[in-house]
């Protein structure tokens, strides 16, 4: 039996539309733009006869002038992919639809289902959601078209202004799925002239390897709401604390709606019949929703059978906020990321229909943007009279007409531009690479195989690749290496080494990007504090095996440790490796979840004495107060100008109270000289001083009424695992490991599976009974032919989904779990919500996506 790959699956799915896509105008959002650019489709849609793809968010006039495949006609099929909701995509799909003349054929694929659409909370679509979409989308294009009043129909931007929501359109009802122009420009609702259709297109999600996906960061379904705010809930971004009452009907949020449908139909595509098991309350939610959505007609199809497993990512929260092990997350943390194409969040802020808009995540695009350029700068001199570098100066000529470029420019140059954050030419991106997760070296997918090692492992297995690719293309580099121990200058001498030719770059682009990458994770700039934070995670998980005043010590000595960083500045390359503020405020998370494990109270003071929290408190509002830059922060909102003023003018009187001439007037300031100048001038400037007195107390008092809130996070936090049912009746096995040593970095994940996979009862784990349970037990269970309860250590296809996100840790450990367990036939397929990296944990907890 073949086995699955989340990457091919994504693939073939294009394959299956393929009528659709043959000599279209094809539009994608920034969502499946992101999934198929890890997937690697793009050769695909080449392949199957697309005109051009382009970007929905972004497109224009010129979009039709684009030709891939030497098809000269006019283009009249235009096809929109979208992985959010028809209402979000509205006014982009209406906007496409206005611009482009001569449109016959519209097809829009949606990730949403029909089903998910009408359910959707105050959703304007109802059961009928994509019929009825079909004529409002006509009905709308025809309003606007006779508000133009032009044969046309040809729309401008301030026509659809993204202001505009879906609701602010007319949605009136329309019989019709045709538009026809008369000849006197009108709209007639008769002919032939335009057929709108829409279908469901489930498979948008972002392939990391054949084994790991993730939910594209611009979708609706990970942008989704996971919760609501009340006292149980951390992050709209994060699923509830697992009090045992998982939400129903009206208080189901958002997220979870989506997340089952698109887990559904995953599930139906792959021809998986999927035995639901889940652990927390939204999880439940989840797999309850996935349940009733299975009918008969599912048992009769030949499907393979799986384990689904659904996990709640708040029933582990130290693992993703702290530095593993793990190559994967470093480079996702030290890369920077492609800026978002559109805020929809801010546009549904003004929705009335959509109950959860105002609260949706803002999440961090996955597409890492790779400085190639740092590699092609020192061998621009090698490149600088081939044919390549004529072809970027005419390309870059034609592209950017705002800007006069010699008729001869040195690649040197255009690396800088690369670095240099103003410039905004298109050079930018052409020297800028990311990851694919379809490339791959010999068959083995290099993603896939990253994900499986440590730092150290997987830059000795990239040395090894490079070493390989050099055989090949007969290229020779004269350097000895250390077995097992790659270094910075070996990967770079490599990576020059496949540069030196334009067929070799081009041939290796993708163990070439990857390098680059590794390199820039490893370099000191990035892996100086990423150590730093490895450093001192593992000595406040030392200090909270000992007593509580040690491990509060701990934490009060980072916030301390962080206000020097911030007064001596961080230009000495010694210093980079010191934390900031920030990321004290960040460990301070890891240190409270670890001292309410280690000392759990069911109190609200938190698991620290009245003076040791005083004591940190005093120490953050002493350190916010010493740094303006950490005003910007969210729980500081409110704060952010009385604090700046309040640092810059204590800036101003140090440096006048340091001046030289003010040290003179100091020397001869005695009381015998009695009082010079203005009387009441010296009145002024001691009522002055009594109203700087007041204000700075004031400031102190509201600061410090933000800090309590602070605090108030941390000890919901540090009650995790008292609050966590499955957590609380889970405490044995979670707290010792299982294969015999004692290994605390563990995370959740491979202690459940370790505990499955050993057949061992996981306390909370609920199942959720399939089409075939419910049959054996409602109808052919009264003749005895009932069926046992199953295990998902029963299934060879195991699927774990983390409800709110994952990490390159933990899949590593996944997968070491199996190994350990000793079920080489197990086939593990690993996603979540989101690819969370220790910044993306610090926004969802105390970032703009925080509920502080």
């Amino acid at each position: 039996m073949a086995v699955i790959d989340v990457t091919k699956a994504c693939v073939d799915s294009i394959n299956q539309i393929s009528e659709h896509i043959e000599g279209a105008l094809l539009y994608l959002d920034s969502g499946c733009t992101e999934s198929f650019q890890f997937a690697g489709i793009f050769p695909t849609l080449l392949e199957l006869g697309a005109r051009a793809v382009c970007s929905l968010e972004n497109m224009c006039s010129l979009d039709a002038v684009a030709n891939w495949n030497a098809n000269f006609d006019p283009a009249t099929k235009i096809v929109v992919i979208t992985s959010r909701l028809l209402s979000d995509a509205h006014r982009y799909i209406l906007r496409c639809l206005g611009t482009h003349q001569g449109v016959e054929h519209l097809t829009v694929c949606t990730s949403i289902s029909e089903v998910a659409h009408s359910a959707y909370p105050d959703s304007p679509l109802g059961p009928d959601a994509f019929r009825e979409y079909e004529s409002l989308l006509l009905q709308d294009y025809e309003e606007l078209v006779k508000k133009r009043g032009t044969k046309s129909g040809f729309l401008k931007d301030s026509d659809i202004s993204e202001s505009k929501t879906f609701q602010d359109f007319h949605l009136g009802a329309s019989s019709s799925g045709k538009i026809f122009y008369g000849a006197d420009g009108s709209v007639e609702d008769a002919g032939t002239k335009l057929v709108v259709s829409v279908y469901h297109f489930p498979m948008i999600f972002c392939p990391l390897s054949p084994r790991v996906f993730v939910l594209p960061s611009e979708g609706s379904v990970a942008e989704a709401c996971l919760s609501t705010e009340h006292e149980d809930s951390l992050s709209p971004g994060l699923p509830p604390i697992s009090s045992g009452v998982a939400p129903d009907g009206d208080d189901v949020p958002a997220g979870a709606l989506l997340t089952a449908h698109f887990l559904y139909h995953l599930a139906a595509k792959m021809d998986l019949k999927m035995e639901i098991f889940s652990l927390g309350d939204l999880s439940k939610t989840v797999g309850k929703i996935m349940t009733d959505m299975s009918s008969l007609y599912d048992v009769g199809r030949r499907k393979r059978s799986a384990g689904l497993l659904l996990i709640d990512r708040t029933l582990d929260l130290l693992t993703p906020c702290c530095h593993g092990d793990s190559l994967i997350d470093r480079i996702f943390s030290s890369l920077p990321r492609r800026e978002r194409t559109t805020s929809y969040s801010h546009m549904k802020g003004s929705q009335s229909h959509l109950k959860l808009g105002s609260s949706n995540v803002q999440r961090a695009t996955l597409d890492v943007q790779i400085p190639l350029a740092n590699i092609l700068r020192e061998k621009a001199s090698e490149i600088n009279s081939s044919q390549l570098l004529e072809s970027i100066v005419t390309f870059l000529s034609g592209w950017d007409s705002n800007n006069s470029l010699p008729p001869i420019l040195d690649l040197v140059n255009i690396c800088n531009k690369v670095h240099n954050e103003k410039s905004i030419l298109p050079e930018i991106q052409l020297l800028n690479g990311s990851l694919v997760s379809a490339e791959t070296f010999r068959g083995t997918p290099y993603m896939e195989a990253l994900f499986d090692r440590r730092t150290k492992d997987g830059t000795v297995l990239v040395r090894k690749w490079l070493q390989e690719t050099l055989r090949r293309e007969n290229i020779d580099v004269n350097f000895r290496t250390r077995p097992g121990f790659a270094t910075k200058s070996e990967l770079k001498a490599m990576i020059e080494a496949l540069t030196k030719s334009q067929s070799s770059l081009i041939r290796n682009k993708g163990i070439i990007q990857l390098t680059t990458a590794v390199l820039v994770a490893l370099d000191e700039s990035h892996s100086a504090r990423w150590d730093a934070f490895i450093s001192a995670e593992k000595i406040l998980s030392a200090s909270a095996g000992d007593t509580s005043q040690s491990l509060a010590a701990q934490i009060g000595d980072l916030i301390n440790k962080s206000t020097l960083v911030a007064s001596n500045g961080q230009n000495n390359k010694t210093q980079q490796a010191l934390l900031s503020f920030q990321d004290a405020l960040f460990l301070m998370v890891a240190g409270y979840i670890l001292a309410g494990e280690h000392f759990p109270t069911s109190g609200s003071g938190g698991p620290f004495s009245w003076e040791e929290e005083h004591f940190l408190k005093e120490a953050v509002v002493d350190a916010i107060l010493e740094n303006a830059s950490v005003s910007r922060l969210k729980f500081l909102h409110g704060l952010t100008e009385e604090l700046e003023a309040n640092f810059n003018r204590k800036k101003l009187e140090e440096t006048a109270g340091t001046s030289p001439d003010n040290l003179e007037i100091n020397d001869f300031d005695d009381d015998q000289w009695g009082k010079w100048g203005d009387e009441e001038e010296e009145d002024d400037d001691d009522k002055n001083k009594k109203e700087h007195q007041y204000n700075d107390m004031q400031l102190k008092l509201e600061l410090r009424d933000k800090v309590d809130n602070l605090f108030k996070l941390f000890h919901k936090l540090s009650t995790l695992k008292v609050r966590n049912k499955p957590l609380r009746e889970g405490t044995s096995y979670l707290e010792s490991n299982l294969s015999g040593d004692l290994d605390s970095n563990k995370g959740l994940l491979y202690k459940i599976l370790r505990r499955v996979l050993g057949k061992s009862d996981v306390p909370g784990l609920e199942y959720h009974s399939s089409a075939v349970g419910r049959l054996f037990k409602s109808g052919f269970g009264r003749f005895g032919l009932g069926q046992a309860k199953p295990s998902l250590a029963d299934q060879n296809v195991i699927m774990i989904f983390v409800i709110g996100g994952i990490n390159g840790t933990e899949v590593r450990e996944a997968w070491e779990a199996i190994s350990e367990s000793g079920r080489p036939d197990i086939e593990l397929i690993i996603g979540g919500t989101t690819l969370l990296t220790p910044d993306d944990m610090l926004d969802l907890l105390m970032g703009q996506s925080s509920y502080l």
